[in-house]
């Protein structure tokens, strides 16, 4: 019984541990402000998604048909304007870019995103798009402060402008990290502009990330709605079987 009760006390310790590293490893997130009841931003981040970010990564687990559905798109529009993979309607959204080609750009197929929404979190991806930096060390050229020697490139610098990294002093192994960012070039949109941008394709992943979520939070007002009223005729017939003891 003592051992059970040690184990599972370092069991628990570990988590406590594992989870600590986490939040330490995942701190100073920007608040992305994404909703998925503002259903423009979730056609502006499918767009944006599509041009920007489906060159690389793929969204195996959505089709264009269910995105078009909960969208408020028409089949014309999604494959006009989304569909680049050239594949059918009801396929599931790929990539244009084949193994090959991304062993000799990336060594290696980049991920699909289909659930780094509910892997990463919202704040995530709205920071880690915020925060590529020119870095002449790394092999594209880019670096990142969320995700250090991330092997991939700014895809909205020309949105965003050149960001270098501003390096603070140097730790007791005598390396300096990146303290803060700073714009050196100014790109087509101003801070307010790049902001909304990242939060429409960050609310789009999280959609991505679980359809059914639109439909849950539309069906959400008519359940409460049913409980409330399950709970008065619940006290009506309570007040009714009662009303000879009382």
């Amino acid at each position: 019984m003592t051992k059970t009760l040690s184990r599972l006390a370092a069991f628990a310790a570990g988590l406590l541990l594992a989870g600590a590293a986490f939040a330490s490893e995942e701190g100073n997130l920007q608040s992305a402000g994404a909703r998925l009841d503002d259903r423009a931003s979730l056609q502006r981040g499918a767009q944006l998604y599509i041009n920007y970010c489906s060159g690389c990564h793929s969204l195996k687990y959505l089709r264009y048909s269910r995105m078009a559905e909960d969208l408020g798109l028409s089949e014309d529009e999604v494959m006009d304007n989304l569909n680049i993979s050239g594949v059918k309607f009801g396929e599931t959204i790929g990539t244009a870019m084949t193994p090959e080609h991304a062993k000799d750009a990336f060594g290696k197929m980049p991920p699909d995103l289909s659930l780094i929404a509910r892997v990463r979190g919202n704040d995530w991806i709205y920071t880690y798009l915020k925060s590529f930096y020119l870095d002449e060390t790394r092999p594209v050229g880019w670096n990142n402060t969320v995700f250090p020697n991330a092997s991939m490139p700014n895809p909205l610098w020309q949105m965003q402008g050149l960001q270098h990294g501003v390096m603070g002093a140097k730790d007791a192994n005598g390396e300096a990290h990146v303290e803060r960012l700073a714009l050196t070039q100014p790109g087509a949109q101003n801070a307010e502009q790049f902001d909304q941008t990242v939060r429409d394709i960050t609310a789009f992943l999280e959609y991505a990330g679980e359809p059914a979520s639109l439909k849950r939070q539309g069906m959400g007002v008519w359940v409460i709605l049913f409980l409330a009223a399950f709970t008065f005729l619940t006290w009506l017939l309570k007040k009714e079987y009662w009303k000879d003891v009382h």
